[in-house]
């Protein structure tokens, strides 16, 4: 058994079945639509992910909260309590607050238990790429490496956690600021997609416009082609705002390809959902770089 704890965050959205076979604690984040607040637990407890996506649908509006630094303490405290280590996997830098203050956090825990290892990572990776790289950091730990080796194979390779996604309604977009009202208006009407993905700073970038949906889906296929490492991609991860028919498609191209043989597919959670819209699909693997 392991001497050492991996903690991460909610919008790595990985699924409960995937949580409990990577044997991972997962912080739930505060997210609220309408007045109401709710939680991100990785089996939806607080708000099916079909049911949050019908209320966007519906025009509700949501919104997000960072994880704060007392919650990354009153999680990690009881394991370093129980004589193990805590290695911390956090959402990017480039889109939250949080893994500032599990920073904070690890420096409090680190006071308190002067015998304990507490370290926390910026992933720069958002939704199942952040999911992506906590797997690949599990079944290093399974295969039996040290904290400090998982902390520093996570750290050379999260800038090869390849993120690219497209989205279905610009109107998401722009309330985030990432297109213009003008953009996602002429947008909407002429049927473009954009193709985005997550830079190395972590940053949600638009890169690059087609038009028609299917020709957004198979450009997320064209670009891992690009990019993917032989070898290294058993396993990719997909994720999608309440349309599996999409992610399904995406699937059914990519299966055998370039070694993969599993796909593993969830709704994206709450958090980024509420940023990213109904119809996003998203696609996640190791590449030569992002």
């Amino acid at each position: 058994m392991s001497n050492y704890v991996i903690i991460t965050d909610s919008t790595g959205d990985l699924s409960a079945e995937l949580v409990r076979e990577m044997e991972v604690e997962v912080i739930p984040m505060e997210f609220t639509v309408g007045d109401k607040p709710y939680k991100n637990y990785p089996d939806n407890r607080d708000l099916p992910a079909k049911e949050f996506y019908a209320q966007l649908r519906q025009g509700a509006a949501a919104t997000t909260a960072q994880v704060n630094a007392a919650t990354y303490v009153e999680t990690a405290a009881p394991f370093l309590q129980a004589g193990k280590d805590v290695l911390m996997l956090i959402f990017s830098s480039g889109l939250s607050g949080s893994f500032n203050s599990s920073c904070l956090a690890a420096e409090e825990l680190r006071a308190r238990f002067p015998g304990r290892t507490v370290r926390t990572v910026d992933t720069l990776a958002a939704s199942m790429g952040e999911g992506l790289l906590v797997w690949h950091a599990c079944a290093l730990r399974s295969a039996g490496k040290t904290l400090d080796e998982v902390a520093a194979w996570t750290e050379a390779n999260r800038n090869r956690l390849c993120h690219w996604f497209t989205v279905d309604d610009l109107h998401f977009l722009r309330r985030g600021g990432r297109v213009s009202g003008a953009a996602a208006v002429m947008g909407t009407m002429l049927n473009i997609k954009p193709v985005l993905h997550v830079d190395d700073e972590g940053h949600l970038i638009p890169m690059e416009k087609v038009r028609g949906r299917r020709q957004s889906l198979d450009a997320l296929v064209r670009h891992l082609d690009e990019t993917i490492a032989e070898g290294e991609n058993g396993t990719v991860f997909l994720s999608h705002g309440d349309c599996r028919e999409d992610a399904e498609y995406v699937a059914e191209k990519i299966r055998g390809r370039h070694g993969i043989e599993r796909v593993e597919i969830n709704f994206i959670g709450p958090v980024i959902g509420s940023h990213s819209g109904p119809g996003t699909v998203a696609l996640f693997w190791l590449g030569s770089h992002k």
